[in-house]
């Protein structure tokens, strides 16, 4: 027999689980192609299927593993970018934690469309990121510009902690651009890690276009920052605030880092 009681109980207690949820680090690559007359990102569009923002266009990216602040890599964070990400890291702060996020990004982005952000190295035989090791290759954390941070508000079931970086597809490295890991058309690129994408319809689209596809409230807003900032600096050269967004008492707030 329905209660009305019970049932707004049930409900108060979900809200409230769900805002004590803690959001989890995670990290974004913003991949940007400036070849042509207006630069472009890469977008990919998340399964149906997923309980977290399914059929939306994103960037790659997900959730930081335990080991990812473990991966050796070919060269570290620029300096400005590391003191950037252990500012917002607040009584937990550790090279290793801020590492760990700039090199999610990295594997996100092998994982989900197969393209690797690495320099040639002789340790990389026996990397344990299997497309590393075959094309002998360490990530390169020096290839990454922090540029943005946002967390999933209270309320929702899943909750991240996210950082994006940015990158430039004419800084990878040489033998990944001539390897035919970069295919003309990146949508008919299948990531090797698994059977059943991430993500789908994966391409690059000019900032227009991407803000007309299907895409979060958060990523419209991220994609306008990093458009202004391309056109003040086409290199991203990491001299600027780092902007962040979350939900503070209620009200959506724009804050630096």
């Amino acid at each position: 027999m329905y209660n009305a009681e019970d049932a707004a109980a049930t409900r108060r207690r979900t809200a409230a689980s769900a805002s004590a949820i803690r959001p989890k680090d995670a990290a974004s690559l913003i991949l940007i192609d400036r070849n042509g007359k207006v630069p472009r990102i890469l977008m990919g569009r998340r399964a149906r299927a997923m309980q977290f923002m399914p059929d939306v266009f994103v960037f790659p990216g997900g959730g930081t593993d335990p080991q990812d602040g473990k991966i050796t890599a070919a060269n570290n964070l620029r300096p400005q970018d590391e003191e950037k990400l252990l500012a917002g890291l607040g009584t937990r702060a550790s090279t290793q934690r801020a590492r760990a996020l700039a090199m999610t990004a990295i594997r996100e982005t092998y994982e989900e469309t197969g393209l690797l952000l690495g320099t040639p190295h002789e340790m990389a035989q026996t990397h344990p990121w299997e497309g590393f090791a075959r094309n002998q290759h360490l990530p390169d954390l020096s290839q990454l510009r922090y540029v943005a941070r946002a967390i999933t508000p209270p309320g929702h079931t899943r909750r991240y902690d996210a950082r994006f970086f940015a990158s430039f597809l004419d800084e990878l490295s040489p033998a990944v651009k001539n390897s035919g890991l970069i295919p003309a058309d990146i949508s008919l690129t299948e990531s090797p890690a698994y059977s059943e994408p991430e993500l789908s319809d994966l391409k690059f689209v000019s900032f227009e276009e991407a803000l007309n596809l299907n895409i979060a409230a958060i990523t419209r807003i991220i994609l306008r920052d990093i458009e202004k900032l391309l056109l003040e600096d086409m290199n991203l050269s990491s001299i600027y605030p780092v902007p962040l967004y979350r939900k503070r008492h209620g009200r959506h707030v724009r804050e630096v880092i």
